[in-house]
């Protein structure tokens, strides 16, 4: 008996919720709505009755009814545009209904959905017609066609020279780039470049520390007035490089992990403070003004550049580790550092569990690789943001770094 009610009962709050919503907006008159909360909850009943009983040949039937129904009732109704969203939502509370007898959970969470994006009308037409310009949307668009369209069209296995190259990964890379720029683009406009700027770093720093530092340097050239909140969000994702490295360190080998503790706490520590410091100097700063036409929300040459160099590193990393095997581990990984941090340290971490070499031994390889991640920070800083922004940058990443090394001299 549940089994057969829970699905009835599904589609009775499906109509409620949805109907509710629409009859707050149903309006009074000759103008008003032709559906409210009684017609909605009929439907869904329907639609939910009718796929019971007849499958889907009977409810393309009822389908198709209400929809004649619809059309007359918006025929009939004032001469001026009265839009088409309560048809429509009456459409998909028919299918909602329908679809609470197979997959109940699914059609609630639809529902909920619909029922969100009816009530938020207000929001998003002033976010549409007032917030979102034109460039943006035009990079929204490129964003979306970059990760929806061509990434999965992108061979996902290893070519190129000793299989060094994934296409896929690498465009992975491009998208990621600019989407840590969209989403500094919209902290930036939703919080304010003071605060929305150092969370987006320190978020994106999980992903990619050095993507995020190339971001935020292309932000800080584009619009001055940002150059401590993006300096700021540049240090602070480097807290979160550390702090991804101890988890990663500590799922693969904790041995490893135990012999560099000491290295990644003066590392982190030194990169929370700096970051701290520049993000404490942008909230005393006076807010930057609002400027009429705000900047591009990412740079597609900087992703491209980006993952372009990444290629050629991950290319001679694996020269490097075919033609030198095992002696060449320390190298293999300055070499791979350049193009990521964790890679390097998961390969070398991964010696050391399966016996190969010692925890000890693996601590000067792993700093050897976020070393020369370092280098690839310093650059992208320099090449994206330009001189004042690579000062200020600068100096907190080499801060960074002889930390980590004054932490593994101790720890030694």
């Amino acid at each position: 008996m549940n089994e057969l009610l829970l699905p009835f009962a599904v589609a009775l709050g499906i109509g409620l919720l949805i109907g509710a919503e629409r009859e707050r907006r149903k309006g009074s008159g000759p103008a008003r709505s032709p559906a409210g909360i009684r017609t909605f909850t009929v439907v869904s009943l329907a639609g939910a009755a009718a796929f019971s009983v007849g499958g889907a040949l009977l409810l393309s039937v009822l389908a198709a009814g209400i929809a004649a129904l619809l059309a007359v009732a918006y025929w009939r109704s004032t001469d001026e545009d009265p839009g088409l969203t309560t048809e429509v939502a009456l459409l998909v509370t028919l299918f909602l209904g329908a679809l609470a007898i197979r997959e109940p959970v699914v059609a609630s969470a639809l529902a909920v959905c619909v029922a969100i994006l009816l009530a938020a009308r207000s929001p998003l037409h002033r976010f549409t017609r007032r917030l979102l310009t034109a460039a943006e949307m035009t990079d929204a668009l490129i964003l979306c066609a970059s990760a929806l369209v061509v990434l999965p069209l992108l061979p996902d296995r290893d070519l190129g020279p000793f299989d060094a190259l994934n296409p896929r990964s690498l465009w992975m890379v491009v998208v990621l780039v600019m989407a840590i720029g969209a989403a500094g683009h919209i902290a930036t406009r939703a919080l304010g470049a003071r605060h929305g700027l150092p969370l987006t770093g320190l978020m994106s720093g999980f992903v990619s520390s050095t993507a995020t530092i190339g971001a935020m340097g292309a932000r800080a050239k584009a619009d001055p007035a940002m150059l401590r909140p993006a300096v700021a969000a540049a240090v602070l994702s480097t807290v979160a490089t550390i702090l991804q490295m101890t988890v990663v360190l500590a799922a693969v080998s904790p041995a490893t992990l135990s012999a560099m503790w000491v290295a990644l706490l003066c590392a982190g520590a030194v990169a929370a403070v700096y970051g701290a410091v520049f993000t404490l100097h942008g909230l005393r700063d006076a807010a930057p003004p609002v400027r009429p036409q705000p900047t591009r929300a990412f740079s597609v040459r900087s992703a491209v550049l980006f993952a372009a160099f990444v290629g050629a590193m991950l290319l001679v990393s694996a020269a490097i580790q075919h033609w030198a095997g095992q002696r060449g581990v320390i190298v293999a990984a300055a070499l791979a550092g350049f193009a990521d941090t964790h890679a390097p340290a998961i390969s070398v971490a991964s010696l050391v569990r399966a016996g190969t070499i010692a925890a000890g031994d693996a601590v000067y390889p792993i700093l050897a690789g976020l070393t020369t991640n370092t280098v690839s920070k310093i650059v992208f800083a320099y090449v994206n943001g330009g001189m004042p922004f690579a000062l200020r940058v600068v100096p907190g990443l080499v801060l960074v770094i002889a930390g980590a090394w004054a932490g593994a001299v101790l720890g030694g």
